[in-house]
C-alpha cells in the first residue's frame, strides 16, 4: 500500500484494523487519533474507553485485516489515507472525512477541478439526455465528473464524461459499497470502465454489500470531493437532495436544473432553486460558476465548523438526555449546558459500547435493547 510520509506499515495496519474494528466511523476515528496521537495508542485504549460507556470490547482480528489488505492488492485496489499528501484538500475539510479510502484507476483525477452530478434513478429521457451531454462539455474542459454510479442521472454523467475525455478532465465514480462489488448487477461495464479510465473510489470494506445505511455517508463524499454539485432531476424525497445539502453544508455551490411543475421528478430541483441554489441551463453556466467559486458559494448555504474533543462528561450523563428518535448533537449540547468536547467524547464512549448510533446529518440516537 502507499503510504503517507512517516507512516510506518504497523500504523497503517493498526489504522485500518481501528476503522474496521465494532462502533468505530469516521467521527470516532479521527477523535481517537487526535487523543491518543496514533491507531495503535488508540487500539490499547478501546477496552476502557468501552467500559466507561457501559459495554465491553473486542477489537477487530489482525487476520480479518491481512485478509482484507491481500484482497484489495488483488484487486488492483489501494488504500488512500486521511494524511496522504494524495489526498483531496475539499474532501479533508468536510465535518467527517472519510480516513481511509480504497480507491482503482487514475488518482491524479482527484487534483483536477470537479464538479458532482446527481439526480433521479428513474430520471426521463430528456434528463439523462442533459446529464450525459453536460458531463461530456465539462470533462472535455479538464472537469472531473463524480457521481454514484447509481441508475438514471448517475449513469448518464458518467458515460458523457468517458465518452468526452481530455484536458485532464473524467469521471469519478463513489460507490456505496466494498471496490470490489458492482450494484447496481447492470453497471458492471460501466463501474469497471470508470476504474479503468476513470477512479473508482469506496470507503466500505471490500465484499461489503450497499445498504441502504450506506448511501448518506458515500453523497458527502461525492460532495465533498467537488467544488459544486448539480442536480439534474430529483424528487421531492430523495438521496440527490441529501448530497445537495451536504454539498451546502460544506460551503460548496449548489446547482438545479430547473424543471415542469407538472413532473415530480423537477420538484426537487425546483424546490432547491426556491431555496437557494443557484439555477443552471447548460454546461457553460456551471463552467462558469465553478471557475469564479473563491470558496464562498452564491448559493445560500451555511458552512458548520467541526469542534474539538477531550472528555469531560460521564457519558451516562449524556445517554440519560438521548431517545430512540434521533436528535441533533448541537441539541445535546445546549440541553446539556456541557463543552462541545466534551459532548463529544462521551457519544464516542457511548459508540464504542455498542450503545450509540449515528445518523446522517450529524444526528444521534440510543441504542434500546
Amino acid at each position: 500500500m502507499t503510504l503517507p510520509p512517516a507512516l510506518t506499515q504497523a500504523e497503517a495496519f493498526a489504522r485500518i484494523r481501528l476503522l474496521r474494528s465494532p462502533n468505530i466511523g469516521p467521527v470516532s476515528f479521527m477523535q481517537l487519533i487526535r487523543r491518543f496521537g496514533s491507531a495503535a495508542a488508540s487500539l490499547e485504549a478501546l477496552p476502557d474507553l468501552a467500559a466507561r460507556g457501559g459495554g465491553r470490547y473486542a477489537i477487530a482480528p489482525a487476520a480479518r485485516i491481512e485478509e482484507e489488505t491481500a484482497r484489495i492488492r488483488s484487486f488492483g485496489a489501494r488504500y488512500l489515507f486521511f494524511d496522504s499528501p494524495d489526498y483531496p484538500a475539499a474532501l479533508s475539510a468536510l465535518e467527517s472525512p472519510p480516513p481511509i479510502l480504497t480507491m482503482r484507476g487514475d488518482g491524479t483525477l482527484l487534483a483536477r477541478p470537479s464538479v458532482a452530478m446527481v439526480g433521479a434513478r428513474n430520471a426521463s429521457a430528456g434528463a439523462i439526455k442533459l446529464a450525459r451531454e453536460f458531463s461530456a462539455s465539462l470533462a472535455a474542459r479538464g472537469y472531473a465528473v463524480i457521481s454514484g454510479l447509481a441508475r438514471g442521472i448517475d449513469s448518464a454523467a458518467h458515460q458523457g464524461a468517458l465518452a468526452a475525455m481530455g484536458e485532464g478532465g473524467g469521471t469519478v465514480g463513489v460507490i456505496a459499497s466494498g471496490i470490489d462489488v458492482v450494484y447496481p448487477p447492470e453497471n458492471a461495464g460501466l463501474q469497471e470502465d470508470v476504474a479503468m479510465r476513470g477512479l473508482l473510489i469506496a470507503e466500505m470494506p471490500p465484499g461489503t454489500q450497499p445498504l441502504a445505511r450506506h448511501f448518506p455517508w458515500r453523497n458527502r463524499i461525492i460532495a465533498g470531493l467537488a467544488s459544486g454539485t448539480v442536480v439534474v432531476e430529483a424528487a421531492p424525497r430523495s438521496g440527490s437532495l441529501i448530497t445537495a445539502r451536504l454539498a451546502g453544508e460544506a460551503g460548496r455551490e449548489v446547482m438545479a436544473v430547473p424543471g415542469s411543475p407538472l413532473d415530480s421528478r423537477s420538484l426537487g430541483c425546483n424546490k432547491l432553486i426556491r431555496d437557494g441554489a443557484v439555477l443552471v441551463q447548460s454546461a457553460d453556466d456551471i463552467a462558469e460558476l465553478l471557475e469564479r467559486f473563491d470558496g464562498t458559494p452564491r448559493s445560500t448555504f451555511q458552512e458548520q465548523v467541526m469542534p474539538d474533543y477531550e472528555p469531560d462528561v460521564p457519558p451516562a450523563d449524556i445517554a440519560g438526555m438521548l431517545g430512540a428518535a434521533p436528535v441533533s448533537i448541537d441539541e445535546i449540547i445546549r440541553q446539556s449546558g456541557a463543552l462541545p468536547s466534551a459532548v463529544q467524547f462521551a457519544l464516542l464512549e457511548l459508540e464504542l459500547a455498542g450503545r450509540l448510533q449515528r445518523h446522517a446529518g450529524g444526528r444521534v440516537s440510543i441504542i434500546t435493547a
